[in-house]
């Protein structure tokens, strides 16, 4: 009697096993600025009793260096397309999961304890509005807020007058904090991250033509081994998944989209 009884016990450890293995849920390698738009996707995710993504906030360049490193995440979400480019030109895109399904807009935004707005125009007096304080900036040199946000000065022609006050952040939440805690009196952000905080206001909007279309890509990685990966990627990008993004400032960009 012995051995049929272990032999049903292994044969039940081994199914519970194979079905914590299918039921494992997807790690999702998701640009900063996407914080809680994100988590309010997969918590609808979830309450259709799905596994709750695991979720991995950082700057998109750190994110895609982590996945060219072989991290085993199944989703990549990147705030901007050459950093996806990257991930893809190096294997880690599995085919035909690519879709730009965002956009945002870049602002200015400063303290709520202060006052004034800024026309954001060529030319426009952004060093005399800062005086001895520092204009925080995610990293422009590699994180996409950075970027956007050092073409737009440079194409507006006040880049060279404000670069040495620039202190860089390693995210964009990085570059909001700096803000939001009163330690420089500007700050270029998403208008996204504006509407999460309780702490800045938007000083003022970049025009669109002054810096590459701000798009967020997502995909799913091959390296990733979550069979409900596909699953949530596709709800990402659904009506539903769509709604709750806009309840969080984000813009429809949805060219390929299902």
């Amino acid at each position: 009697m012995r051995r049929p009884i272990r032999l049903l016990l292994s044969l039940l450890a081994a199914a519970t096993v194979a079905q914590a293995a299918l039921a494992k849920a997807p790690l999702v390698f998701a640009a900063a600025s996407l914080q809680e738009s994100l988590n309010a996707v997969a918590d609808a995710w979830a309450a259709k009793h799905h596994e709750r993504p695991t979720l991995s906030f950082a700057a998109s360049s750190a994110l895609a260096r982590q996945i060219d490193a072989g991290a085993p995440a199944d989703i990549f979400i990147s705030a901007d397309e050459p950093w996806m480019d990257d991930v893809q030109k190096n294997g880690f895109v599995a085919p035909g999961t690519r879709v730009s399904f965002l956009a945002n807009t870049l602002v200015l935004v400063a303290p709520t304890t202060t006052t004034g707005a800024v026309s954001i125009k060529p030319g426009f007096p952004l060093a005399k509005a800062l005086g001895d304080g520092k204009l925080a900036m995610a990293d422009p040199d590699s994180v996409p807020a950075g970027k956007y946000g050092k073409a737009a000065l440079t194409a507006l022609g006040v880049w060279p007058q404000v670069q040495g006050q620039v202190v860089r952040g390693d995210s964009v939440r990085a570059a909001l904090a700096f803000v939001e805690r009163g330690e420089a009196p500007y700050g270029i952000v998403y208008a996204t991250d504006a509407f999460a905080s309780k702490k800045v206001r938007v000083a003022g909007v970049f025009p669109n033509s002054s810096h590459a279309p701000i798009t967020y890509p997502i995909a799913r990685l091959s390296a990733g081994g979550s069979p409900d990966a596909e699953g949530f990627r596709l709800f990402v990008i659904s009506k539903e998944g769509r709604a709750i993004f806009r309840r969080y400032g984000f813009l429809a960009h949805f060219p390929n989209a299902n």
